[in-house]
């Protein structure tokens, strides 16, 4: 089961967040804290599967944003793993060539899109925290693949 989705920048900045069981503000502000310091601080040779506390952490870099999915263990953290890319298909394809700004953005019509199916995870809300938003000349968050934008 899916416990929480993370989108944050290589500054460590939370840019979305969504919970599927209730964590008080205080400890969610904790929990993206270390979450966010474990995965920024691995190299990229290192696997981007990590365990932690009680559960799992799912991760992916693509450009200057981390995914991070958080999961409990029975969770395959393959399956997940793609499921992040093809998140990340469905943003550039709607956004076409995705930038942090545009997740901003996004964080709109992902709660209502979210809210508007029923989910067996659903529990918690969405933030985007806005301050400091700059565009990203990075370009697309899709990795450079040969066939694709």
């Amino acid at each position: 089961m899916i416990k929480f989705f993370l989108m944050v920048n290589k500054q460590g900045q939370t840019r979305l967040s969504k919970y599927y069981e209730h964590v008080d503000i205080n400890k969610r502000t904790l929990l993206e804290t270390e979450v966010i310091k474990s995965c920024l601080s691995r190299s990229n040779e290192q696997c981007s599967f990590i365990e932690y506390k009680d559960f799992k952490l799912i991760y992916r870099q693509y450009a200057a944003l981390f995914i991070v999915v958080g999961v409990n263990d029975t969770e395959n953290e393959m399956a997940i793993y793609e499921f992040i890319h093809n998140f990340v298909e469905v943003l550039d394809e709607y956004f076409s060539r995705v930038s942090e700004l545009d997740v901003s953005f996004f964080n709109t019509v992902f709660h209502g899109t979210w809210q508007a199916h029923s989910s067996p995870y659903q529990t918690g809300s969405c933030s985007v925290t806005q301050a400091g938003v700059q565009r990203c000349d990075q370009g697309s968050l899709h990795p450079g693949s040969p066939g694709l934008k």
